[in-house]
């Protein structure tokens, strides 16, 4: 007898005895590891989704790791038969969106202007000598998000992109969104969140067709929470109302001019340039990060006369609203789901994911599946698209209960029954929640700028995740305001095309370091009407108008 093992997707014969991270060897699949199975690293972790009580007990240094995660190198095969099925936090092999708006961005216009530069051998950063080699000078800009992290490696003497990569962002064993995060890291000694993405990015960065030693420059952005982490402070207050980065507080008591952070390459515990600079993006105020700053650079808002709306979907969605003479922003905790987390056979938009669905006239199922390979799971696209179909087709209502007392839609069967892919009413109501908190966002931004969804010249979708939304099935479930289509453009990741347009330019970031003092921020627990929008939010109808205040 014998276990039945799947990693990623392959599958192999397990006996009792051996490590998940050895029969991960046997199977050709990359495990991150810098201490080669000695437990030490906290990088080989491995998200059990079927067959846990199938592995040995915790060992000693897995006591850090909650829920379903365990260290491949200790978790050890402990039954004779039965099934076990797990996924490495998986690197490399992610959808990237490499330009936004369609255009390269060495293509936009904007005067190369980065902080690095060379003279003779010297390699100066504002002027100042960091060493002697006439090497090539390069810079990374990293969106750190809460599910993804997206890294581009560009030369900052021609503005070239040379290479990119994403990955799942390993800190999931803190908890799948932030506040779990700033409490794990809270109550946990030894910074293990920020030291496991070091490990994850130092594979990263060592895997680019570079010297990692030729990297001078790194710019951060990402929500409060992620940044701050990544550059060890404390994260407690964010958790705490009224909900300030320990940078804010900082501010608002004369220690500080500016929320943005920096510190050294070797203080980042990555193998750049040791004197290299990384430079966190200043935050707009509370939870609205240096994502949603990035994204206000990307789309050039500060000589924006238009009036335009920015909505980048995923765990934290920001809102961004208005043009040069006055900027709204919010935050809405819209949690995993729609990025596949907390959904049963949901999944980041990796190969073997489901990114489009249509339901035929004979009840069947038409799918698309990224890399055209044997469906493992359901991405944030493809769970848009299959509640818009079963809201169509009326197999579901607008309260997303299933109609004649399904409980269970079967998208794809497997050759065994748990290699099925299926939406349940329980993801359902997850996703409804996720819409909700997003279209409460989207109502109380509006309403607080004293504006309709028609008065909006342009709706900017962001984010990798909404440059593969259909916009009609946005709209039929009440993702996205039904506008004009016109109207409605999908920028792509425009978090990662502001990081790089201030690596590449030092007037456009002291233009962002400008720009975000101006922005007002909306806490959307203090408007009067937030429970309401979200209640109606929570329906899977278009999105309504609401009365505003002219």
């Amino acid at each position: 007898m014998a276990v039945t093992l799947t990693i990623n997707g392959q599958s192999i014969e397990a006996a009792a005895g051996r490590s998940l991270f050895d029969y991960a060897e046997d199977l050709g699949i990359d495990v991150p590891t810098s201490c080669r199975k000695q437990g030490k690293c906290k990088e080989c972790m491995v998200e059990v989704v079927e067959g846990m009580d199938a592995l040995s007990p915790l060992a000693e240094p897995e006591r850090h790791l909650k829920g379903n995660f365990r260290l491949s190198c200790q978790a050890c095969v402990a039954a004779t038969e039965g099934n076990v099925r797990c996924h490495t936090m998986r690197r490399g092999h992610m959808r990237i969106e490499r330009h936004a708006f369609g255009l390269p961005i060495s293509n936009r216009a904007f005067r190369l202007d980065p902080a690095v530069t060379r003279d003779g051998d010297r390699i100066l950063i504002d002027g100042v000598e960091v060493e002697r080699s006439t090497g090539p000078i390069l810079g990374i800009a990293m969106d750190l998000g809460t599910t993804t992290v997206v890294l581009r490696l560009v030369d900052l003497e021609n503005g070239e992109l040379i290479a990119d990569t994403s990955f799942e962002n390993p800190q999931r064993f803190g908890g799948s969104e932030v506040m779990s995060r700033i409490s794990y890291d809270t109550e946990h000694p030894g910074k293990l969140l920020m030291r496991t993405l070091a490990g994850y990015l130092t594979h990263a960065i060592e895997a680019f067709p570079v010297d990692p030693k030729t990297i001078y420059e790194m710019v951060v952005v990402g929500n409060s929470t992620m940044r701050d982490l990544f550059f060890r402070q404390s994260v407690y207050s964010i958790g705490q109302s009224p909900y300030l980065s320990i940078t804010e507080v900082e501010m608002a008591e004369g220690k500080r001019t500016t929320t943005s952070l920096q510190q050294t390459g070797l203080r980042s515990l990555l193998p750049i340039h040791p004197k290299a600079r990384v430079y966190g993006a200043p935050i707009i105020s509370g939870h609205v990060g240096a994502d949603a700053a990035a994204c206000m650079l990307a789309v050039d808002l500060a000589h924006e006369e238009r009036l335009v709306a920015v909505m980048d979907i995923g765990t934290n969605t920001e809102l961004i609203v208005g043009n040069k003479d006055r900027i709204l922003a919010a935050s809405c905790p819209a949690g995993p789901a729609f990025e596949g987390g907390a959904i049963a056979c949901g999944m980041p938009a990796l190969d073997g994911a489901i990114e489009e669905v249509a339901i035929g006239d004979d009840g069947s199922y038409s799918l698309r599946v990224i890399g055209d390979v044997k469906p493992a799971g359901i991405c944030g696209s493809g769970l848009v698209d299959v509640l818009s179909e079963l809201l169509r087709t009326g197999r579901m209502n607008e309260m997303g209960r299933f109609e004649d007392d399904v409980r269970r839609v079967t998208l794809h069967h497997g050759e065994a029954p748990s290699e099925d892919i299926f939406l349940l009413e329980s993801d359902v109501n997850e996703l409804a929640q996720a819409k909700g908190a997003n279209v409460a966002g989207l109502h109380t931004v509006f309403s607080s700028y004293g504006i309709d969804f028609a008065d909006i010249d342009v709706f900017y979708l962001a984010g990798g995740f909404g440059r593969h939304l259909k916009v009609e099935a946005s709209q039929r479930i009440g993702l996205v305001p039904s506008l004009d289509s016109t109207k409605v453009v999908q920028a792509g990741n425009t978090a990662i095309e502001g990081a790089t347009i201030a690596l590449l330019s030092k007037s456009k970031r002291q233009k962002l370091e400008e720009m975000v003092k101006k922005v007002q921020h909306c806490r959307l627990e203090t408007h009067p009407n937030f429970f309401e929008f979200f209640v109606e939010g929570c329906q899977f109808k278009p999105v309504e108008p609401i009365p505003c205040a002219r």
